[in-house]
């Protein structure tokens, strides 16, 4: 099992340190950090009421016929060109 160590580093430490990585090492990082945020950002919308009502608004708009999905538009914008 690996070690873990937390430091506590400044941003401009840390600036200076992903400087010197290679090109390679900066996307393995930005992969890493993009999966950080995607999750941090998940978290926050699922416990943003806001957010629900809007999702629960939208999916009883798709129930009552009152919207459709992107392939359906598709279909019936291609269905009226022909």
């Amino acid at each position: 099992m690996p070690a873990i160590v937390k430091l506590q580093l400044s941003l401009e430490v840390l600036a200076e340190a992903i400087c010197s990585l290679s090109l390679e090492e900066k996307r393995q990082l930005q992969e890493i950090i993009e999966q950080q945020i995607f999750a941090a950002e998940e978290a926050l919308y699922e416990d943003d009421g806001e957010t629900q009502a809007e999702i629960q608004a939208v999916r009883a708009e798709y129930a009552a016929g009152e919207s459709m999905t992107m392939d359906e538009y598709l279909a019936k914008r291609s269905n009226r060109a022909s």
